[in-house]
């Protein structure tokens, strides 16, 4: 589960959401970790939220995190939303499930999500991925109007 959030200088900020304390995303405990990642998010111009989906939704994790922050924390800022899964049945969850919540917080744009299935990303050796030809020019376009 991955967020990324940028900020005005176009610095990139990545976030992990698997590495914050579970007891501060489930209970709402407060610890650094969940006010740095807070913070990324405030001071960014737009954040990138990458899922994969679960019964028909974004991940738990995600959840968690987003009921955490502050009404409004995405206020003024873009979002694009990219989602994963093994098949196309739920292609349709980042409408449904994600984009509701994201205009709730307040995101002032919400560009149109990335659905990818399992067999459009490649696994390279060194962990890294690579993503069908299709899939790689809608990213390289709606990172570039995040951006812009």
């Amino acid at each position: 589960m991955r967020l990324l959030a940028g900020t005005a200088q176009n610095q990139l900020t990545l976030l992990e959401l698997r590495g914050l304390p579970p007891e501060a995303l489930l209970f709402g405990a407060s610890c650094d970790a969940l006010a740095r990642a807070h913070t990324a998010v405030a001071e960014a111009r737009g954040v990138v939220l990458a899922t994969p989906v679960y019964k028909a939704a974004y991940s738990g994790l995600l959840k968690a995190f987003l009921d955490y922050l502050p009404e409004g924390a995405l206020g003024g800022k873009r979002a694009y939303p990219i989602a994963t899964g093994g098949s196309n049945a739920h292609l349709l969850s980042i409408d449904y499930a994600l984009k509701p919540v994201l205009s709730v917080l307040g995101t002032s744009r919400i560009l149109e999500g990335l659905y990818l299935t399992n067999d459009a990303i490649a696994i390279r050796d060194d962990g890294s991925a690579t993503l069908a030809a299709e899939h790689e020019t809608r990213l390289r376009a709606a990172i570039k109007e995040l951006v812009a």
